[in-house]
């Protein structure tokens, strides 16, 4: 009976913090159209998350083009089909493997970060300073990073695409001896609108889900430099979860409208 009061117990915390991150969220899109709207943080967020993780994705992008086409080219060469291997790769990757891979890489870069900081200002009580000087930290803290994170993952997605088609160019052009021009050309007759417009507009809810997870523990950070530790590693674990849950969603309302 004690096992199914300890199964009662966490399934109960698992309702109640998925209530608490659905209030969470009702409270970002309300503080959202507020004034003041903070432009300059804003704007530091961008940089901070999108610069600075623009080198870990650009490697991620470029291993995944390699890896694919050198572990796909054997298999093609069997069935004489070496020369599908450009749009093979360009609508795998597009579709579906760059937008999940760089918003897992963005997962464990800017969401641990966002949940570590704003977690260690919870615990050190500059989130209570700043309400007592009267600024909004939920506008100041919450908006801004998940607004960031939202509006600079498509573009990191986009990137991240564009080096792993040309990692997998790189490996045709020694392997297969294709041309720059040849190899995208049937990259682009390959890929159509409706192969790149979910990809992209997915990628914002991935965006959304990194800054809103991470936020919310670090916001909600229990006291002590472990709490830190904790907000950082289940914003990370969490939000893992959730872009498996979004991606799915996303290719299962995708291959309806496919189907009409």
């Amino acid at each position: 009976m004690s096992g199914m009061h300890k199964i009662k117990a966490q399934l109960d915390s698992f309702l109640i913090e998925i209530g608490d991150m659905s209030y969470f969220t009702g409270r970002f899109f309300k503080e959202l159209f507020k004034r003041p709207f903070e432009f300059k943080e804003l704007l530091n967020q961008c940089y901070s998350m999108g610069n600075k993780s623009l080198l870990l994705v650009g490697i991620t992008g470029f291993i995944i083009g390699l890896v694919l086409t050198l572990q796909t080219r054997p298999t093609l060469m069997e069935f004489g089909a070496v020369s599908w291997m450009p749009s093979m790769v360009s609508i795998s990757i597009v579709r579906e493997i760059g937008p999940i891979l760089t918003a897992l890489v963005c997962a464990g870069r800017i969401g641990s970060g966002i949940g570590a900081e704003i977690g260690s200002m919870k615990v050190t009580e500059q989130i209570d300073a700043m309400e007592v000087s009267g600024t909004n930290p939920f506008k100041y803290l919450v908006v801004t990073r998940v607004l960031a994170v939202t509006l600079m993952l498509p573009l990191l997605v986009i990137i991240g695409d564009a080096v792993a088609l040309l990692g997998s160019y790189l490996v045709e052009s020694v392997k297969g001896d294709v041309s720059f021009v040849l190899y995208f050309n049937q990259v682009f007759d390959a890929l159509k609108f409706g192969d790149i417009m979910p990809a992209t507009i997915k990628s914002f809810f991935f965006g959304l889900a990194i800054g809103i997870v991470g936020c919310y523990k670090g916001y909600y950070c229990k006291k002590g430099t472990a709490g830190v530790g904790k907000a950082a590693n289940t914003a990370v674990v969490f939000t893992s979860l959730l872009l498996f849950i979004i991606d799915f969603i996303a290719v299962f309302v995708t291959d309806i409208f496919y189907d009409l």
